[in-house]
């Protein structure tokens, strides 16, 4: 029997990705003692409709509401890369941050954004795909191999992880039960109030997909994911 996973590191573009995409598997992950960290790679400064708002105030302003989003699901540890939000290259520079932050948080599980384009358009984002692509690259074989990245070295021993899960809304591997911590879901979700001008009908939209994915495994809502087990 494999040991069970301990500790979890998501990986997202923006700020709200998580919570959109995993929050209530990170909220149920929390629950059961594992220790779950958030890398944010952009800094959200582009996700405005307010002509009056100025970049560097939204970034601030994500950053607040994201810091308040995980705290709502029980993570501490959120780290922000910084990078332009809308503006994501497969650059070394990336590769090189992300792989640090592997094996910075060493986790058995890692969760990331599909590199793939999926039907759910809001869930292809240009810099979702790059940032689940580089994840992934990050995974096998950049955090893994010594050579790879050697002025992260020493501080930054190389660490392999076990599983992936990539967010998935078609014929998923993993379909998680999220009905008992769907609330904290949506409390985090809330937290993002820059992003929303209307919440009500956010939260609808949010339940009736949770409970779209669930129904086939007899939930009442779910999140899945396609997982990868590494040897």
């Amino acid at each position: 029997m494999s040991d069970p996973i301990r500790r979890v590191l998501v990986i997202t573009a923006h700020p709200d990705d998580c919570e959109f995409g995993a929050g209530g598997t990170v909220a149920k992950f929390v629950k059961e003692g594992k220790d779950v960290g958030l890398v944010v790679v952009t800094n959200g400064d582009k996700g405005s409709s307010d002509r009056a708002m100025t970049s560097a105030r939204l970034a601030a302003i994500r950053e607040e509401e994201q810091r308040n989003a995980s705290r709502a699901l029980g993570v501490e540890q959120v780290t922000f890369l910084g990078y332009p939000d809308g503006e994501v290259e497969d650059t070394r520079r990336l590769r090189r941050d992300v792989s640090r932050e592997i094996r910075r948080h060493r986790p058995d599980l890692l969760i990331c954004q599909n590199p793939l384009r999926t039907y759910q358009l809001g869930a292809s984002h240009r810099d979702h795909r790059v940032v689940g692509g580089v994840a992934l690259d990050c995974v096998y074989p950049l955090s893994r191999d010594h050579l790879a990245f050697p002025e992260l070295m020493p501080e930054f021993e190389p660490h392999k992880v076990r599983e992936v899960y990539i967010m998935q809304w078609q014929d998923p591997h993993v379909v998680v039960d999220i009905g008992e911590v769907m609330d904290l879901k949506i409390k985090a979700l809330a937290c993002h109030a820059s992003q929303f001008k209307d919440f009500v009908m956010l939260e609808k939209r949010v339940r009736e997909r949770g409970a779209e994915l669930g129904k086939a495994a007899g939930y009442a809502y779910a999140e899945c994911f396609d997982r990868i087990v590494i040897g």
